[in-house]
């Protein structure tokens, strides 16, 4: 939380022109292509990142698929995920976000502005059109990101089991599926302290629909998951400042 008041302090004279800017580009009428304004978004996000103290290493961007139309599948640790996301992606990308947070002052202007969608996790009737629209927009070439655990871990590096109804949109839309293994994305936001932190995001290898014809989601779920924990401790065992 410290860093989060911090981070506001630092950018209060941007604020308002991000705000404006943004709220702009969420408008159905904006003649701004999604990647003018996701690019526009992740030059602001690297912008707040760096003020607060955080420095991002992304390895595997090449994996990142060529054509457009793809889900991420990050680990969940918390608020600094999408900052962690938008800053080292060269794509655009929408986010499936939870209700709870998607009226928060400036995620509420971002989330429009990068055709974002809400959902509202005790609502099956509400999951149900979410997956259909993700569904849809994939097929029509966007990039969404979905968190398979449901909602945050709390235990740092370790992750929760996977919801196998998350990968049904991949399924659905035969799409590519990213594995996005995170690495101390909680700490930002967690640790209370402002000293340097250093986050890692890794882009896996993508998963084909060739590769996962077949499958039941439960089966994709748990291929997903081994790859980003495997991932998750061979970094944090061949570096100690990660554990």
């Amino acid at each position: 939380m410290n860093r989060i008041i911090y981070m506001v302090f630092m950018n209060l004279f941007h604020a308002p022109v991000w705000l404006f800017t943004i709220g702009r580009f969420g408008r159905e009428e904006d003649t701004h292509t999604p990647q003018e304004r996701y690019d526009y978004i992740a030059k602001m996000v690297r912008r707040i990142i760096k003020r607060g103290r955080v420095t991002i290493t992304a390895t595997g961007t090449e994996h990142i698929p060529e054509n457009s139309g793809f889900i991420l599948f990050p680990n969940h640790q918390g608020l600094f995920d999408m900052l962690a996301l938008f800053s080292t992606c060269p794509k655009p990308l929408s986010v499936v976000i939870k209700k709870e947070a998607a009226g928060w002052i400036l995620v509420k202007q971002v989330l429009a502005a990068t055709r974002s969608l809400s959902m509202d996790r005790k609502d099956i009737k509400d999951q149900v059109r979410i997956i259909g629209e993700v569904t849809k927009r994939v097929k029509e070439g966007c990039n969404f990101v979905i968190f398979p655990e449901g909602h945050r871990s709390r235990n740092g590096n370790e992750i929760l089991d996977f919801k196998s109804g998350t990968f049904k949109s991949a399924v659905k839309a035969g799409c590519p599926i990213v594995p996005v293994a995170l690495i101390n994305s909680f700490r930002p936001f967690d640790i209370s302290s402002l000293k340097q932190e250093h986050v890692e995001v890794h882009y896996l290898e993508p998963i084909y629909p060739e590769q996962y014809m077949g499958m039941k989601s439960s089966e994709i779920a748990h291929i997903v998951h081994d790859r980003i924990q495997e991932e998750i401790n061979k970094n944090v065992c061949n570096n100690p400042l990660t554990m």
